[in-house]
């Protein structure tokens, strides 16, 4: 089970944010500021915040900065109700890992948070394998019985999420969103363009393949099952 710190000055909001992710499965700590934050994180460990910025005693911006100097590096969602492009450069430049304006809808906020999760797990496994083919996040390298090779960042970071989720289908958006990330003003075309490199790069391969999935997007799949 996920351990969530759910950090909102607002006891309804904080409680309405709280309910909806004790209901799909998370364990949740709740926090009224970034003080009360670092002092649940002396005495647990957690895999995500989730924190307003406007806060009392230590605020959103000011617990990012003090959870990236002190080395934590679960992923942070930053919730707000400025609706300013500034606010949201100073929580990307400062280490938040997604940003919402309020009001916020619950149910996106539930697949970012998924995402977060799914993209953090993959970062910390740092390697993955299929067969005898080997991918090695921390220097986007793929490596067989027969060669190596170093990948482009993006090409990399689409491989390997197709490949850790071998055999799960996945929409153009949900590629553009896991790997580009939510805000990146970019086409869906891109994704196929960086699929047709990869497929060239891998034609050969005898352990995994990317298939279309029509009218949808793709996936990886084993080789001879």
């Amino acid at each position: 089970m996920f351990k969530v710190i759910v950090a909102e000055d607002d006891d309804v909001i904080r409680q309405a944010y709280s309910k909806i992710l004790v209901k799909n499965g998370y364990h949740v700590l709740e926090a009224s500021n970034g003080e009360q934050v670092l002092s649940l994180l002396e005495h647990t460990n957690v895999d995500i915040i989730i924190s307003d910025i406007m806060m009392p005693r230590i605020d959103g911006y000011e617990l990012l900065t003090t959870l990236r100097e002190f080395g934590y590096i679960m992923p942070v969602l930053m919730i707000t109700a400025k609706d300013d492009f500034v606010d949201l450069q100073k929580g990307f430049r400062l280490g938040a890992d997604d940003y919402m304006v309020k009001p916020i809808n619950i149910n996106e906020m539930l697949v970012r948070v998924q995402a977060l999760l799914r993209r953090s797990q993959m970062i910390s496994d740092r390697k993955f394998s299929i067969g005898g083919t080997t991918f090695e996040y921390d220097s986007y390298m793929v490596y067989t019985a027969e060669d190596s090779q170093i990948l482009p960042q993006k090409e990399f970071l689409l491989l390997y999420y197709l490949v850790c989720n071998c055999g799960r289908s996945f929409t153009r958006l949900q590629i553009l969103d896991e790997v580009w990330g939510y805000n990146a003003q970019v086409e869906s075309h891109t994704v196929d363009v960086h699929i047709n490199r990869l497929r060239k790069r891998f034609a050969n391969n005898p352990d995994f393949e990317i298939i279309t999935i029509r009218g949808m997007g793709y996936k990886a799949v084993k080789r001879n099952g």
